[in-house]
């Protein structure tokens, strides 16, 4: 019970860093002027699709390729514009962080090591 409880803190832990982080990132798209500015936009949601696709219904058969196809769609997705960071202060990025990887490593180990 105790192990159940310790990744179900880690779990929580995670989400709030995820809340965190997320608080300052906004996704934009539609405005641009030209044709040839969204194609970047338009392959990253692609490329991101069928990384998730793959890594979600084809683990073992696409090996890497799933995390190659994530990779490229997060790159394209700040090289079309579509993501605005917002300035955050450094005790809410300390605080998102701390909470990110304390709850990654519940999860996985169920526990930390200092």
């Amino acid at each position: 019970m105790s192990r159940l409880l310790i990744r179900l803190i880690g779990l929580i832990l995670l989400l709030i860093g995820l809340y965190f982080f997320g608080q300052n990132i906004i996704f934009v798209n539609g405005y641009y002027s030209y044709f040839y500015r969204k194609l970047p936009a338009t392959a990253s949601v692609l490329a991101t699709m069928i990384g998730v696709f793959a890594l979600v219904f084809f683990r073992r058969e696409t090996g890497n390729l799933g995390w190659i196809f994530l990779g490229i769609g997060i790159v394209l997705v700040f090289l079309s514009g579509g993501v605005i960071l917002k300035p955050t202060s450094l005790w809410d990025f300390i605080i998102a962080f701390a909470a990110l990887a304390s709850g990654y490593k519940l999860l996985n180990e169920g526990r930390i090591n200092f």
